[in-house]
């Protein structure tokens, strides 16, 4: 029997498998924050606990005005019970990607059955843009768990008429509109909508209880809304963008959502109509190639028994596919708001297998992928040769390894369940890698924090700490217990003594105008979000850094 049923597998290996697939999402928990959006994010909401202003977004001083306000208020919230802490900034994102979790299995269960929604939980605790997610830690953690609760209980208020249920959809969407803007309405909408308008349930698009749901979640957001007046619209005469007149209401209903698809408000990029299907290729390792024939399958069958067939996942996922794909601005982590649906997806498709062709050939497809993920990561130790590889996380990982060839026979005699554990397996392998031994050495490689923390315990004299401004300067700001003070290259510097952290070029320059400086540390720096192949070789690596300086400067000298 090929079915994922506790014939196959007995539910309790199930949920030692997530409690392990919860612990790899946390393994990364202690390393330093990547920037540069991480550690600004993390800057932001430092800022707010420091000067007690929870309706105002500052960065390096000046009003910020780009995403909006949720995810700093839960940040600022940590930060405020456990200090400025790397844990407490990602905390916070990897619970409500947990939350986002509970909501997929029950989603999943109500949809199909218990099954289904655990192996959905499993697949998407381990897609590998999640796990990534949950150690850079942006948005999109929390909108992944907030849009897919917000689903559920419209599900729910739908199926059982609850108005409970519709108070926490509303509240649950609220917050994703404040953490990411309207657009987080797209998969909302688009999976209780489409799955309405697909079976033909004309009546229910104009039931009354999305009319008070419209109003619950306009009175729900009026905080951001506030937040938003009072630090822009009321002070025309600030300058946003380049220009006055900037209005926050306005940026956050259109600029920051429409203007970016059209390419017309003040952040621009570049679209490509096929960036998420090259993206999902490898941001839903080690399950996207199942989940390709899972969406090919869904749509074949379900075109068969439309009236019969849920269609909230195919909808909320595809809609905003669909969309983003056709945005001029596009990012790999935009996607992981719809892995929910997409995990409940694959998960419905591996339990509903019964040809012996489909079987056989995810057998061969999978182990393909299994041996290509532990061979990248074998290369990848080879050539990048990590300094931070212990004792203690190699046996780890050989246990692992060992477990990846020994459990899966030794639970059940079914190929599919026994391919899917091995999957399980490789994944928590090369994520555990990735966390506890391979970033932890990458960011080394991110100076600003390094030199920062450095500092802090280098600074007696508490001297003011000045960076030079550039695309790097986040990572200082946030793990500098000083204040620091940003300034562009060749305008005034401080007259008393201070600390500079800056390139050694400009170290010379302040040299050759006669200042005195007292070299303290040299660091080497690299944009560790950005990588290349040229950088990941050690030998080669050393062209790609560039040379960082921290040093006393004595104005007076």
């Amino acid at each position: 029997m090929n079915k994922l049923n506790a014939a196959a597998i007995d539910t309790k290996w199930l949920y030692l498998f997530i409690g392990m697939a919860v612990a790899i999402n946390f393994s990364g928990l202690f390393v330093p924050i990547t920037g540069p959006d991480g550690t600004l994010y993390a800057a932001i909401a430092k800022t707010m606990v420091q000067r007690n202003n929870y309706a105002e977004l500052f960065a390096y001083g000046k009003d910020w005005l780009d995403k909006p306000h949720f995810p700093f208020w839960v940040t600022a919230f940590f930060f405020k019970c456990f200090g400025f802490k790397t844990w407490a900034y990602k905390l916070p994102a990897i619970l409500f990607l947990l939350m986002g979790a509970g909501y997929t299995y029950l989603f999943g269960r109500a949809l199909y059955n218990k099954q289904i929604g655990l192996w959905a939980v499993l697949i998407l605790l381990t897609a590998q843009h999640i796990i990534l997610s949950n150690n850079d830690v942006r948005a999109e953690p929390y909108l992944t768990g907030l849009i897919i609760a917000a689903v559920y209980h419209f599900y729910k208020a739908h199926t059982g008429n609850n108005y409970g249920h519709l108070l926490a959809a509303c509240l649950f969407t609220a917050c994703a509109i404040m953490t990411k803007g309207p657009i987080a309405l797209v998969p909302i909408g688009g999976a209780i909508a489409g799955h309405f308008m697909i079976t033909r349930q004309w009546k229910q698009l104009f039931n009354l209880r999305w009319l008070i749901a419209l109003v619950l979640i306009l009175l729900f957001i009026l905080p951001e809304l506030y937040s938003l007046y009072l630090q822009f619209d009321l002070h025309p005469e600030k300058l946003i963008f380049d220009r006055h007149n900037v209005s926050g209401i306005r940026f956050f209903f259109w600029d920051s959502q429409f203007g970016r698809f059209f390419n017309t408000g003040p952040i621009k990029g570049n679209g490509d109509l096929l960036f998420f299907v090259h993206t999902t290729l490898w941001a839903f390792l080690p399950w996207s190639l199942l989940l390709f024939a899972a969406i090919f399958q869904f749509i074949k069958k379900g075109s068969r028994h439309v009236r019969h067939t849920e269609w909230y996942c195919l909808c909320g996922s595809m809609l905003t596919f669909l969309l983003f794909s056709a945005s001029k601005f596009q990012l790999p982590h935009y996607l992981n708001i719809v892995y929910p649906f997409f995990a409940i997806i694959t998960a419905q498709y591996l339990y509903r297998i019964k040809i012996e062709k489909s079987v056989k050939a995810i057998r061969i497809i999978q182990t393909v992928i299994i041996a290509l993920l532990l061979l990248v990561a074998g290369l990848l130790h080879y050539f990048y040769r990590p300094e931070t590889f212990t004792i203690s996380i190699g046996i780890c990982l050989f246990i692992l390894l060992l477990a990846l060839v020994m459990l899966p026979q030794a639970i059940t005699n079914s190929v599919i369940p026994r391919i899917l554990l091995r999957t399980l397996l490789a994944s928590f392998i090369i994520n555990l890698y990735l966390n506890t031994v391979f970033y932890t050495s990458l960011l080394r490689y991110q100076s600003g924090s390094e030199a920062a923390m450095w500092i802090n315990q280098h600074n007696p004299q508490k001297l003011l700490v000045v960076q030079i401004k550039d695309d790097y300067v986040s990572a200082m700001n946030f793990y500098s217990d000083e204040p620091v003070i940003t300034i562009k290259e060749g305008v005034q510097l401080p007259k008393e003594p201070f600390i500079l952290y800056a390139t050694t070029d400009v170290v010379k320059s302040i040299e050759n105008i006669g200042l005195g400086v007292q070299p303290l540390k040299t660091y080497r720096r690299y944009w560790v979000s950005r990588l290349k192949p040229s950088f990941l070789n050690k030998s080669t690596r050393d062209k790609e850094l560039t040379t960082m300086q921290v040093v006393i400067v004595h104005p007076e000298q």
